[in-house]
């Protein structure tokens, strides 16, 4: 005879009860111990381990006791599964095919003491799954009735549980308010319309040594008595409780409770908290900000994100690839982003140009003033113009397009390629020069090699000549002297992609015939 292992699993749906020396669970595990007893002359043997899960739902498999016992049966250590009722292991249909597959993978079975039915056959498996269809169906009709109840109780203005705001106590199933806490919630509300900062209003807090409200649970924990951070105080910041209002389904309907906050305080700092997150998201808050943050995507259709380096006094910006959990570094993709940025902003000036938007939309100039005046807009200026118009960026491997408004407005490409550049990968856009913004480095270089070839040739020194050494002066004197038609390129925008400002500083084999120049320049 071959010894079977026999492991029981218990489960309550609710922690009620569990406090007493016989529970539901006791009350299960005998009633399977025993039924294990009776199968003896079969070789069923009851394993030490205790599977059991009180106060876990049925309704999915994220129970510790079951994740436990399955592990068990995996590894081999368990032959079958006792349960007092087929619901005690799980209400839902698809959970119990996934369980039934890691049964059979491992050559397990399991048994119901209270249900007697053989699951070797058509007629048991049809019965196995009529019951757990009603086991589902009750779960989801307990839950219907729950929700509507919660949601009748809300709409009459009662409170419904879960942790209790500070400000207030619980006072017969009612939130009461506590005068100490209830002056620290109006001081905090005060300070903000000061501020207008939840950043600053943290650290003031912090030095005050004003905490969290602590709360003690019935088994004993405590949670709670901690420095409020960001997301504590944006929260608090935000409850209607203090208004005296219960929130449900996005409506506020008014409590039993006492208000704390008065409704035109909190109006005001619903109206403060709106504004910064407006101005975060166009980046007026940020030290860097960054033109297309939430609006592009890499070829893959994942989003991008910002990041920047620092190289001496430089910061380097680019967008990469915003990468979930797990996934390979390898297949991030990184770009610098001032090509696409300028890109982006050409092609949105052009398509301003070129499109009537609806009056409801304009601003305080017309569309062609607007694109004449966005390449000299600041960074968040230019934000707001592209969140405005619903701009969406994705980045191909031949094009770069651009989506404005809704799907059903067609998108503008920007035929393009990527280069290495070192170890960098760049964006060269492939458009003859009429969608590309001046080289601003280019730009520069130029402008001070003639400002280097004057003070040079001069007999007086200047601010110029002293602040440079001798070699870097040679080496903007030798680019003074490049062809007029290569100067306006640059100025214009039209030189090659390989000619940077970095290429064209450390040449030193620059060819002082114009020809020459074209060619090595890559003009040709």
């Amino acid at each position: 005879m071959t010894p079977k292992r026999c492991a029981i699993y218990t489960r309550k749906s609710t922690e009620e009860g569990l406090e007493q020396a016989f529970n539901s669970l006791d009350a299960q595990r005998e009633a399977c111990a025993a039924y294990i007893l009776s199968q003896a002359h079969e070789g069923w043997q009851q394993v030490h381990e205790h599977y059991d899960d009180g106060g876990w739902s049925g309704g999915n498999m994220d129970r510790p006791g079951l994740r436990q016992l399955l592990d068990a049966v995996s590894a081999g250590n368990v032959d079958v599964i006792i349960v007092y009722k087929v619901d005690r292991l799980t209400r839902s249909l698809a959970d119990f095919a996934r369980i039934v597959d890691t049964l059979d993978k491992a050559g397990a079975s399991f048994v119901s003491v209270t249900q007697a039915f053989n699951t070797t056959n058509s007629m048991g498996r049809l019965t196995l799954n009529v019951l757990l269809s009603f086991a589902q169906f009750e779960r989801e009709v307990t839950s219907e009735r729950i929700r509507d109840k919660v949601a009748a109780s809300k709409k009459k203005g009662i409170w419904m549980g879960g942790p209790v705001p500070l400000g207030y106590r619980l006072g017969d199933r009612n939130l009461l308010m506590d005068d100490d806490e209830a002056e620290i919630v109006r001081s905090i509300f005060r300070r903000y319309t000061e501020l207008r900062s939840v950043t600053k209003l943290v650290e003031e807090l912090a030095q005050k040594n004003v905490r969290t409200k602590v709360r003690q649970y019935s088994n004993g924990r405590t949670a709670g008595g901690v420095h409020f951070q960001r997301g504590s105080l944006s929260q608090l910041l935000q409850n209607p409780i203090y208004t005296g209002k219960v929130s449900y389904s996005g409506e506020l309907y008014d409590g039993e409770h006492e208000a704390i906050i008065a409704a035109d305080d909190w109006a005001e700092v619903q109206q403060i908290l709106a504004a910064n997150r407006h101005e975060r998201k166009l980046g007026k808050q940020t030290r860097y900000p960054s033109l297309l943050t939430g609006m592009i995507s890499d070829p893959d259709g994942r989003a991008m994100t910002p990041v920047s380096t620092q190289k001496g006094s430089r910061r380097h910006h680019y967008y990469v690839t915003r990468l979930k959990p797990g996934e390979d570094r390898v297949l991030a993709w990184r770009v610098a982003a001032g090509e696409i940025d300028r890109a982006v902003i050409n092609a949105v000036g052009g398509w301003l140009r070129s499109h009537e938007r609806p009056c409801e939309i304009r601003r305080l100039m017309s569309d062609r003033e607007l694109a004449d005046d966005l390449f000299g807009f600041s960074v968040p200026e230019q934000r707001k113009v592209l969140v405005d118009l619903g701009l969406k960026v994705q980045l191909g491997k031949t094009e770069l397009r651009l989506r404005i408004g809704d799907e059903a407005q067609p998108s503008v490409s920007l035929p393009m390629r990527m280069v290495h550049r070192g170890t960098e990968l760049k964006l060269v856009l492939e458009s003859g020069g009429s969608q590309r913004a001046p080289d601003p480095v280019l730009l520069k270089l130029v402008a001070l090699a003639m400002s280097a070839r004057k003070s040079l040739f001069s007999s007086k020194a200047d601010q110029l000549t002293s602040h440079y050494s001798k070699r870097h002066l040679w080496q903007l004197l030798r680019i003074s002297f490049l062809a007029p038609d290569i100067i306006a390129a640059i100025v214009e925008g039209r030189q090659p992609p390989s000619l940077t400002g970095r290429r064209l500083l450390r040449m030193t084999d620059l060819p002082v015939d114009w020809g020459g120049q074209r060619r090595v320049l890559g003009f040709n």
